[in-house]
């Protein structure tokens, strides 16, 4: 494999591993907003219990997902030197407004969520869990503010030639709200809601199965099913709404999604199938005129397909598109089908008997990873060729002195690493999930945490 083919798998590799922490901490740091506004309202030692146990998992989720991140900057300099120096200023200001104004939010009030209980008020110590939770989310605006510049690039113009070219930025708040912006920061959000909710759910339903913690697992499976309910069903109509900017701005990109070929014909809609490029033809169920409806609200209406743009400006691999695609969707069919039939027992008084439901929900926390994996996967391999929309071609973002062999060797060498982050994440989760959520008041305060509270803190409140 070639130097570009190497260097796209590292970044997908390591963006793609990093990926499953920040939805998850997003999601879970919501979820743990809800649990302590309960204790705060009801005064009920069970949503205390809850939100100190969730806390203890969203701090390893957050600490491997900080460490996972690192790397990435590094390889935009190793392996993407022009694409660094291309687009330097406009990633250079996104991703110092997320140091400034997220990462020192999340960071900073994470040390009172994790060590504060009993050395600050509740009040107080409810707020931080809103701001982490808020820190996480402003995070997740940077960069996809970053990210979605490259979709639509906006508010900037080119200076230099060739190798010196680069983008500056000429309005900062066009850049910030280009045209994709604001519905991908919305799709990406409610992504993360579902992982931190599923995660909940999946939690309390292994629990349930094993009927251990029940009062703790069923208060926590509700909150956690009523999160993802909402969410999955805010999914269809934001996920429309990121469609709808695709046909306008990206309409090659869309042409993959579906694999339509014709220049400018009635589209359909496929519920599965498989793209074949030569022949130009997909193989699967449809829906007649159904992306010609998505797109113009009438089943008739032609559609721009592959064919209406030159084959060096289109996406090379059209059926990794539609794959990816339609995997997204399908796992988010299944999320509102699955969180729909257990709010319909919740509501019957009958979800907790349920043991088949309630073992389903235990694999179920793979769902939104898969989608989020998903959705990541056709956004980028839909921009194919251009790493920034229009303006600058994958092939040309390299570096130039970087081989083959070096990005080879690191790769594999990240696949090792990476390998045994996974184990270690999934080994202390499996640890924290058998070990339960505190019973007594005295396992909550434990001679460790009372220890590492204590570093952190001052004084214990009297």
């Amino acid at each position: 494999m070639d130097v570009e083919i190497l260097s796209r798998i590292q970044f997908a590799f390591t963006i793609s591993f990093h990926y499953i922490y920040p939805p998850l901490s997003i999601g879970l740091g919501l979820c743990m907003v809800f649990m302590e506004g309960l204790y705060l309202k009801t005064k009920n030692p069970l949503y205390e219990q809850m939100t100190r146990y969730f806390t203890r998992i969203f701090a390893l989720i957050f600490g491997i997902g900080v460490a996972t991140g690192i790397v990435m900057e590094f390889e935009f300099g190793t392996n993407w030197a022009t694409y660094s120096k291309y687009v330097g200023d406009v990633f250079g200001s996104a991703l110092a407004a997320e140091g400034i104004f997220a990462f020192a939010l999340e960071s900073g009030f994470l040390g009172v969520l994790i060590f504060g209980w009993n050395k600050v008020s509740p009040r107080v110590h409810f707020l931080s869990t809103i701001m982490v939770t808020l820190g996480s989310m402003f995070s997740a605006i940077w960069i996809v503010v970053a990210n979605s510049w490259q979709q639509t690039p906006a508010g900037f113009h080119i200076v230099g030639e060739g190798l010196d070219a680069r983008a500056e930025i000429t309005d900062f708040w066009a850049m910030v709200f280009n045209p994709s912006s604001l519905e991908r920061i919305s799709h990406v959000w409610i992504g993360a809601f579902l992982s931190g909710a599923f995660l909940v759910t999946s939690i309390a339903a292994w629990y349930i199965v094993k009927k251990k913690h029940l009062e703790f697992a069923k208060a926590a499976f509700t909150i956690g099913l009523f999160v993802a309910l909402f969410s999955s069903y805010a999914q269809v109509v934001v996920g429309h709404k990121s469609a709808e900017v695709v046909a306008e701005y990206q309409p090659a990109k869309l042409a993959a999604m579906e694999g339509h070929f014709p220049e400018n014909e009635k589209a359909d809609m496929y519920l599965f199938g498989w793209v074949n490029k030569e022949k130009q033809t997909v193989k699967g169920l449809s829906i007649p005129g159904g992306l010609s409806f998505l797109v113009h609200y009438n089943f008739t209406a032609p559609v721009k397909g592959l064919n209406a743009f030159p084959v060096k400006d289109r996406p090379g691999n059209p059926n990794l598109v539609f794959q990816s695609y339609h995997l997204m969707i399908a796992c988010g069919m299944l999320m509102i089908a699955l969180t729909s039939l257990a709010a319909w027992y919740w509501k019957k008084g009958s979800l907790f008997e349920k043991t088949w439901l309630m073992k389903i929900f235990v694999w179920a926390v793979l769902l939104p990873q898969l989608a989020n994996e998903a959705g990541w996967f056709t956004a980028e391999t839909g921009r194919q060729p251009w790493v920034v929309y229009g303006l600058l071609r994958t092939s040309d973002a390299l570096s130039a002195s970087v081989k083959a062999g070096q990005v080879l060797f690191s790769l594999v060498l990240f696949a090792l690493v990476y390998s045994l982050l996974l184990v270690l994440f999934l080994y202390l989760l499996n640890k924290k999930i058998i070990h339960g959520p505190a019973l007594h008041a005295d396992e909550m305060h434990s001679p460790q945490l009372e220890e590492m509270s204590d570093r952190f803190g001052e004084k214990k409140m009297p």
